[in-house]
């Protein structure tokens, strides 16, 4: 996986109306006025977020007629994901050992118990 992707995908993630941004997408198609509309910013300010989604690779706008509506690009997210799985089967091995340890100190107290 290319690492520079990776960190395009994650550093356009750390920023709640780029995330929000996202979400309205997975809705469909939205013009920059459509995506502006619950922010309390201008439509250029959202057209700067975009950028950052675009070079990323998680948005792409279209061209239908004078809109540019925006979509969502699921590919680098999906890649986000994959990195992290890896992760998830490190925490779900602790948690196993954890319990495993529980279980043992558990069985240990039983015993000791008169």
């Amino acid at each position: 996986m290319d690492t520079s992707t990776l960190d395009a995908t994650f550093a356009a993630l750390a920023d709640p109306t780029r995330r929000a941004i996202l979400a309205r997408l997975t809705r469909g198609e939205a013009s920059v006025g459509e995506l502006a509309a619950p922010f309390d910013m201008s439509q250029p300010a959202v057209s700067k977020h975009l950028r950052v989604l675009e070079r990323a690779g998680l948005v792409s706008r279209g061209r239908d007629a004078q809109r540019r509506p925006c979509r969502l690009e699921a590919r680098p997210l999906r890649d986000a994901l994959a990195w992290l799985a890896d992760f998830r089967e490190y925490w779900e091995e602790s948690y196993q050992r954890l319990d495993d340890l529980l279980a043992r100190l558990g069985e240990q107290d039983e015993q000791d118990d008169p």
